[in-house]
């Protein structure tokens, strides 16, 4: 259109939207009929001049390019090794059709033991997989430890454009790498300043390298933390228990926080030579003796008559639980605080196993074993774990002291790791595996050949003897997960579909086959894996 055109005014932005709102009866647009055209005509006008005013907007200044992203120092991740990565992160739970989980590898429940094969090795994650991985991380917090450790500096540079992401910001004290120990300024004023999350993670970075320092740290502001948070931070002083930390623990059990004082309690008693678990030696002492009299020696007991204020600020909690008497309650919680290195002087000489197998009086063999039991876990006592244990092989093979499966679990927990295989293999050996999946969870990964092949074992006398293979899912998982991969061999006879016995579960040879199958693919599929990240393998810096 020429410039010297004569051009109707444009009508304002209010008149057009007043007449819209009122309606084009009651107010016709400007430079515009009344009548049947009149609601087209105000279309028309708002459109050109919604075109009008977009054409004649000057820009805004441009905002800032973000800064490039940290650099990675770490080695490349082999091609072979990024591939399946990215198979890894493709695979998503829930995907299988129906219950029946077929013969394919379950690639979700692999990649955790991916991520930690590949942060021992210490490569870099490929830039292009960082999205998917934190889309992983943010599904699975089970995840997040060694899904960031392995995404690296660029995790943290790209989470602060996406908000689903803002989980890897908490976990970052102040947005970005813990302070370091050049650096006491920042980690006080964060610690002064931050947000609750990046203070328990500024806590817990700090205490790692140096308890000392985080202890002092959290002393400066501990009168006036709220008690929510004084216990979460308490919490943290688990990692590196020494005895430096004990001054400020005693001082801990006058908190007005009944929930703070108990912590504290228990912190102090996981420390052998403190004074609170001298208390509670004494306290427990004076509860157990060795009875000469009888035929054989025998262990009485005679627990507290009362809870007093002395044993309420030790941690003894003095209201038990519904159905718990209350003298049983204050003895069990005496006997688990004290010391078990004092128990062998107190009655006779005696070993942990020549305690444990002494008859106790007046049915107070279960209250006093369970007790020990849970002093052994506190105190990650190796000799006592062994004693109340027992031979895998006893009726129920639980030891007197423990009482279930979570118990005997935790108790293995105490052992090295070679004699934790050694006595769940045993287990398996003289009970079968019903009740050994709570116990195979505490070993170690790979599993021992040993204990692989007692598990193996199992599945074969069970799947031989028609039980239903449902029943050992959850078994079957793990060994898909925690078998040594050069045990695939050993399945080469167990893939076929057997004949079944005539009291077999209608089906279950198939079944059986299915899951021998997908167990010798996921083992080979392990052994790949681990030989792609062994090409051109990379160690951790100090590794």
């Amino acid at each position: 259109m020429n410039a010297g055109s004569s051009l109707p005014p444009s009508p304002a932005w209010e008149d057009l939207v007043t007449a819209a709102l009122l309606g084009t009866d009651r107010r016709t647009p400007p430079g515009t009929a009344p009548g049947r055209d009149a609601p087209r005509a105000l279309l028309d006008a708002a459109a050109a001049e919604t075109v009008r005013r977009r054409a004649g907007l000057r820009p805004g200044p441009a905002a800032p390019r973000p800064r490039p992203a940290p650099e990675d120092p770490r080695p490349a991740l082999p091609p072979a090794a990024a591939r399946r990565l990215a198979l890894l992160l493709a695979d998503r739970p829930g995907t299988a059709s129906g219950g029946r989980r077929g013969t394919a590898p379950d690639l979700v429940e692999l990649l955790p033991q991916w991520l930690t094969a590949v942060n021992d090795r210490g490569f870099a994650a490929p830039p292009e997989s960082l999205p998917a991985l934190l889309d992983a991380a943010r599904a699975r917090t089970d995840l997040r430890p060694a899904a960031l450790r392995f995404a690296g500096p660029r995790a943290l540079w790209l989470a602060r454009f996406n908000p689903d992401w803002r989980f890897v910001l908490r976990a970052s004290p102040g947005g970005g790498a813990a302070p370091g120990p050049q650096e006491p300024g920042r980690a006080e004023q964060l610690w002064r300043e931050g947000l609750f999350a990046e203070r328990v993670s500024l806590l817990a970075a700090i205490r790692s390298r140096d308890p000392d320092a985080a202890r002092e740290l959290l002393a400066a502001t501990w009168p006036t933390e709220r008690a929510e948070d004084r216990l979460m931070f308490l919490d943290s002083l688990r990692t590196g228990l020494g005895p430096r930390d004990e001054p400020f623990l005693e001082q801990a059990l006058a908190d007005r926080s009944r929930n703070v004082r108990a912590t504290a309690a228990e912190l102090l008693s996981a420390l052998p030579q403190s004074a609170l678990a001298a208390r509670m030696a004494v306290r427990a002492a004076a509860c157990v003796a060795v009875d000469h009299t009888q035929d054989t020696p025998t262990l009485v007991v005679e627990a507290p008559h009362e809870c007093d204020a002395a044993m309420e600020r030790d941690g003894v909690s003095p209201k038990p639980p519904s159905g718990r008497g209350e003298r049983s309650w204050w003895l069990g919680q005496l006997v688990e605080a004290a010391p078990l290195a004092g128990w062998s002087a107190r009655l006779g000489g005696r070993t942990p196993e020549q305690i444990v197998a002494l008859p106790v009086a007046d049915d107070w063999l279960g209250e006093l074993h369970a007790a020990w039991c849970r002093a052994a876990v506190r105190q990650r006592d190796p000799d006592w774990s062994r004693a109340l244990l027992g031979p895998p092989s006893a009726p129920g093979a639980g030891g007197p002291g423990a009482v279930s499966l979570a118990e005997r679990a935790r108790l293995l927990g105490a052992l090295p790791a070679a004699e934790r295989a050694a006595w769940v293999a045993g287990f398996i050996a003289a009970h079968g595996l019903s009740e050994a999946f709570q116990l195979l969870g505490v070993c170690a990964v790979p599993w021992s050949a040993p204990l692989g092949r007692s598990v193996v074992d199992a599945l074969n006398i069970a799947r031989d003897a028609g039980s239903y293979p449902w029943s050992f899912s959850g078994v079957m998982g793990l060994a898909e997960r925690c078998l040594d991969p050069s045990e695939a061999t050993r399945f080469d006879a167990l893939l076929a579909v057997p004949d079944e016995p005539e009291d077999a579960s209608p089906g279950a040879g198939g079944y059986w086959a299915e899951a021998f199958q997908r167990l010798c693919r996921t083992l080979r599929l392990r052994a790949a894996m681990a030989a792609e990240l062994e090409t051109g393998a990379a160690r951790p810096p100090g590794g």
